[in-house]
């Protein structure tokens, strides 16, 4: 890797960064919701899940005291 003088680097820092192409304000707060919805969607699923297989633990262990 060729070595290159403080000044250069912040050269090429600069006009890398020039390159970059920043989202508009809308698309951010576009995605930042669409994010929150999937988050919400997934928290939900996953205590749906959650919860239909504890009853289901909860169930057997039951079943399992009984039977004792």
């Amino acid at each position: 890797m060729a070595k290159v003088s403080p000044g250069e680097f912040v050269n090429q820092v600069r006009t890398e960064g020039s390159k970059i192409v920043w989202p508009t304000g809308r698309e951010t707060i576009m995605t930042a919701v669409m994010v929150v919805i999937m988050t919400s969607l997934l928290g939900i699923f996953f205590f749906g899940i959650d919860t239909f297989f504890g009853a289901i633990v909860q169930w057997l262990l039951g079943f399992a005291a009984g039977q004792a």
